[in-house]
């Protein structure tokens, strides 16, 4: 039985194979990759390993990306930090996982599952479901408050509490649904990066938009668009040209 093991912690890797070969003498551990990229280029260089041990997180990024990259037909074991709950739906799909610190009980049972399974028979592991949990694996997240100064104390913000940011006078502000506003230490570059785009919109170069705070969209001439916001602002809140497609597009989603 010939093994591939993925794993960029090397003290983990020692440990895995000193286990495997505790449960199973006979198995040749053909190679110890520690990167997507090292494995793609194994994977697509040499004959297919019998079973695939894979951690999640890697080098170079998330394992699950190797899956886009090159076919992948051996049975799979992943060992992962991940807890039980994020790893549940996919966990019928594959052959099993195997949470750090590898319990040995434990390993062997994924091997008894290799043996049931796929000793006797050549099933390809089922991608899809692995594409799935790369999604949720790989989800950016995004900010949900900010810590700000208000004199000389520190408190903090809630994203769903903020109707717009701004720029002014070469400052840039949150102001809240109450009126209140605050100067943040973030360009609206930086914060439109941070911030959820199904929830904020950059309608111009200094206004970045919550959609809650939108009451009227009024057109406006050259194709543009014009909006009342809340809390009233002075501001000119003109939605320019360039990006009045997207912007229809999301509030259409």
């Amino acid at each position: 039985m010939k093994v591939l093991i993925v794993e960029d912690e090397r003290p983990a890797a020692k440990r895995l194979t000193k286990l495997v070969k505790q449960f199973r003498p006979e198995i040749e551990v053909l190679e110890v990759l520690d990167s997507v990229e090292h494995t793609v280029e194994w994977l697509e260089t040499y004959k297919k390993p019998d079973l695939i041990f894979m951690d999640v997180q890697l080098a170079d990024g998330v394992s699950f990306e190797i899956f886009g990259q090159t076919e992948v037909t051996s049975p799979i074991i992943f060992t992962t930090a991940y807890d039980e709950y994020a790893l549940q739906a996919f966990k019928v799909n594959s052959l099993d996982y195997l949470l750090k610190p590898i319990d040995p009980e434990e390993l062997e049972k994924a091997l008894f599952q290799y043996d049931k399974y796929f000793k006797k028979n050549s099933k390809v592991v089922d991608n899809s479901a692995i594409e799935q949990l790369l999604q949720t694996l790989t989800q950016k997240e995004y900010k949900e408050r900010f810590l700000v100064k208000i004199g000389q104390q520190l408190t903090y913000l809630k994203v769903s509490d903020i109707a717009y940011f701004y720029s002014e006078d070469g400052l840039i502000f949150a102001c809240q649904q109450n009126g209140k506003r605050h100067n943040l230490d973030y360009t609206l570059d930086q914060l439109i990066e941070v911030l959820n785009p199904a929830d904020f919109f950059r309608i111009n170069r200094k206004i970045i938009t919550h959609l809650p705070s939108i009451k009227k969209i009024h057109t406006y001439f050259n194709s543009r668009l014009k909006l009342e916001l809340f809390p009233a602002t002075e501001l000119e809140t003109i939605v320019s040209r360039d990006r009045v497609g997207d912007f229809k597009r999301w509030l259409d989603k």
